[in-house]
């Protein structure tokens, strides 16, 4: 994400509504107030990324039809695509039973990695033991 930054987007102005408060109510945050965002392409279930959101960028995701993040390391929003063409299009958003994590369902445009690869995961496999039911 750092390595190839999209563009900022400032924070709400003060008369934007803010997140519907069943919704913030439901969330559990961490000690930066941020909750995981999971990324999946809708069409293939495949994930795509994992970004982090908090009360503002999930807001802006409900209401815009695009994903928001807030860049934990430059401490600002950005939406996915504004500089690259990259953009993730929401087709839905559901909250985890424990309310820590969201699942983001997209249309991919492009690549979602900041790497230019089709997924953050993509040639990152990691050596496992693989089991068996």
């Amino acid at each position: 994400m750092s390595q190839h930054p999209e563009s900022a987007i400032s924070p709400a102005a003060g008369d934007t509504p803010a997140l519907d408060p069943a919704v913030a109510d439901a969330l559990k945050r961490d000690a930066a107030g941020l909750v995981a965002a999971i990324i999946q392409e809708h069409g293939t279930g495949e994930v795509l990324m994992l970004g982090w959101m908090d009360d503002e960028a999930l807001r802006r995701t409900l209401t815009s039809g695009r994903v928001t993040f807030y860049s934990r390391s430059r401490q600002e929003y950005w939406r996915k695509g504004d500089t690259s063409g990259h953009v993730q299009y929401v087709k839905s958003v559901a909250l985890d039973c424990d309310g820590d994590a969201l699942l983001v369902r997209v249309q991919q445009v492009g690549a979602a990695c900041h790497t230019g690869t089709r997924t953050c995961f993509e040639g990152r496999e990691l050596a496992a033991v693989v089991g068996s039911a």
